[in-house]
């Protein structure tokens, strides 16, 4: 019989829009801009279901909600992705992944796919526990539930470790309600705009620098040339005067 943890009390420890179901069951489905149904899933083997609408506070709150529960090893990443926010690429690049140094989830495609409220334990936890299954872009309650299904009957039992808890900051709506939070996300992305800027000025001037040294070349050719046919020419006429 594959091993099985208590989870955190409370379960799930973050509130939100979330469906939960059997804790001691191995799958929790990430259902990105949709609100799919929760009953068949929950009935399939699912012990957690809900949307996830942005790639920042929203993907820390459902790695809470995992990582407080050995028991969850597998996410499947389903529902029509979210716009602009691209949620649901961005969980799988973060569990695939992680971030770089700046917070950034490597390889996120979204607006501001920052992490702030993640220490790196619980990041190095939560890709260690559930493994991603990536079927964004469908609602097909009936593949989901076979999918469901199908990994539960793989279930490598609950991963050997204690509930780990995870405080939120932000706490409340998730940031497409109340617009983005993420200041040092954005701050990160203006420096490296100015980094571009910088860059593209500099280019410039090399360039400039580049086309003025061509032009001044142009014109000292044209002295030098000038220069060369009144000398040829001098010489033609003292020819012709001593003859």
């Amino acid at each position: 019989m594959a091993l099985k943890k208590k989870p955190s009390e409370p379960w799930p420890l973050i509130t939100g829009e979330y469906y939960a179901g059997n804790p001691e069951n191995p799958v929790a489905v990430c259902t990105c801009g949709s609100h799919i149904k929760p009953e068949p899933l929950l009935e399939a083997g699912a012990a957690l279901t809900g949307p996830c609408k942005t790639e920042n506070i929203g993907i820390e709150k459902m790695v809470a909600n995992i990582v407080s529960n050995p028991n969850i090893r597998f996410l499947i990443i389903t529902g029509m992705e979210v716009k602009g926010h691209i949620t649901g690429q961005a969980a799988d690049a973060f569990l695939k992944s992680g971030i770089d140094k700046e917070g950034r989830i490597i390889g996120a495609k979204g607006a501001i796919p920052f992490i702030q409220n993640l220490t790196e334990e619980s990041i190095e936890r939560v890709r260690a526990q559930v493994e991603p299954v990536f079927m964004i872009d469908t609602e097909d309650i009936g593949a989901v539930t076979g999918k469901i299904r199908e990994l539960v009957s793989k279930d490598p039992g609950a991963l050997d470790v204690d509930p780990m808890r995870i405080e939120i900051k932000e706490g409340g709506e998730e940031e497409e309600e109340h617009g983005p939070r993420a200041l040092a996300a954005e701050v990160v992305e203006v420096r490296d705009r100015m980094r571009l800027i910088d860059a593209a000025v500099t280019n410039n001037g090399l360039l400039n620098k580049f086309q003025a040294g061509i032009y001044a070349g142009k014109i000292e050719g044209i002295a030098l040339g000038m220069t060369m046919i009144l000398i040829f020419f001098g010489i033609i006429l003292k020819m012709v005067g001593g003859h």
